[in-house]
């Protein structure tokens, strides 16, 4: 036998140096390519190990191991109780079948389409098997097409499965919108323990207190024989006196159903009376909540500076979009020759800050302090 040939059963050694170090591989099709055989399985009812019911009597067929790995709910099904040694569950008969399906389909393939017609019964049903992935698919879902036609709604269905952060969410953007939620059906449609929860929030995004009232009456009016007895709990949260005295003396005052209710006329008379008095002594006013300005809903207003040079006096006015009038801003005593050359102004953060003679003064621009 030739010496150049190999002894039987000896291996050759392409690669003698040492200088070479282990090389790792992935095939990152191979997992997709054994679940999708697994799902052809399963399709086909090849080697399921387990069937589901569910409502109607129809039945979900797959393989234990791919449940246990998907889904912490069937892997304590299945491992530590008495269905692990069963091919038959019961427990789930109230899901609905096609949910079922397409949550199965999601364990063995990783992708589940959300829409708006089963978003509201996919998420309790991956709430229960513990799908932590399409529980967030479902709530991001509900969170980009949150409106405010369906934000009350959808607020209630976040509260009734205890999803806070979606609750969450939902709260901050009905206040945030609160103006146009109240102009549609849901609003009518709220509790009135959830309807005084929302007008008693300072975060209530609200231009002017008169829609709130508006807001109140009309949720009565829908269906008054019920909701008439209501109506003093809800105006107690209704911050009347920062309605304007013509509003009252045109809409309020003459409401019927404020008329005929004593505790609402006392709401009335006392709205009346901070208006009379925040004429003739605002710091003579008492504080109530009811007389606290929601700090969402403070106005803006836009400052205009002028001289007068026959008066020898700076005149301010402030122009207020909400209402398109003008008005005398409280006069600046100090007599300032050279106010039209050294005057300055800037906005930072919401103040208005202007200069006069070299000295700063601070305004706010809320229309509570320049009334």
């Amino acid at each position: 036998m030739s010496s150049k040939k190999m002894d039987a059963g000896q291996k050759p050694k392409v690669l003698k140096s040492k200088r070479h170090e282990p090389a790792k591989y992935k095939n990152s099709s191979h997992m997709v390519s054994v679940f999708q055989f697994l799902q052809k399985f399963r399709n086909d009812e090849v080697l399921c190990d387990v069937r589901i019911e569910t409502n109607f009597g129809k039945t979900v067929f797959g393989h234990k191991i791919v449940f246990i790995s998907a889904s912490p709910y069937f892997r304590e099904m299945f491992t530590f109780v008495a269905e692990g040694k069963k091919d038959y569950v019961e427990r789930l008969k109230e899901l609905d079948f096609k949910v079922l399906q397409l949550l199965v389909d999601y364990m063995y393939t990783g992708e589940i389409t959300i829409t708006k017609e089963n978003v509201q019964i996919v998420l309790p049903a991956a709430d229960l098997l513990q799908l932590e992935y399409v529980k967030r698919a479902c709530v991001g879902f509900l969170q980009k097409h949150l409106n405010p036609s369906n934000c009350l709604g959808i607020k209630s269905f976040a509260d009734l499965y205890s999803y806070k952060e979606l609750s969450l969410i939902s709260e901050e953007f009905i206040k945030k919108q609160f103006l146009e939620v109240v102009e549609y059906p849901e609003f009518l449609s709220l509790s009135s323990e959830e309807l005084i929860k929302l007008i008693s929030s300072d975060d209530i995004s609200m231009p002017l207190e008169e829609k709130v009232f508006e807001c109140v009456i009309n949720w009565v009016k829908y269906r008054l024989n019920s909701r008439k007895d209501f109506l003093p709990d809800l105006m107690e949260h209704v911050r009347l006196p920062l309605v304007s005295k013509e509003y009252i003396l045109d809409k309020v005052v003459d409401e019927p159903l404020l008329k005929s209710n004593p505790k609402c006329k006392d709401y009335v008379f006392e709205a009346l009376h901070f208006n009379l008095m925040n004429s003739v002594d605002p710091a003579s006013v008492p504080k109530t909540i009811r007389s606290k300005p929601r700090p969402c809903s403070l106005q803006k207003v836009v400052l205009v500076f002028s001289w007068s040079p026959t008066t020898h006096k700076s005149v301010t006015n402030w122009y207020d979009p909400v209402t398109n009038l003008w008005h005398i801003a409280p006069e600046i005593n100090r007599y300032c020759k050279e106010c039209p050359t050294a005057a300055g102004l800037c906005v930072i953060k919401d103040k208005l800050v202007f200069s006069v003679d070299s000295e700063l003064e601070l305004m706010s621009l809320g229309l509570n302090t320049l009334d």
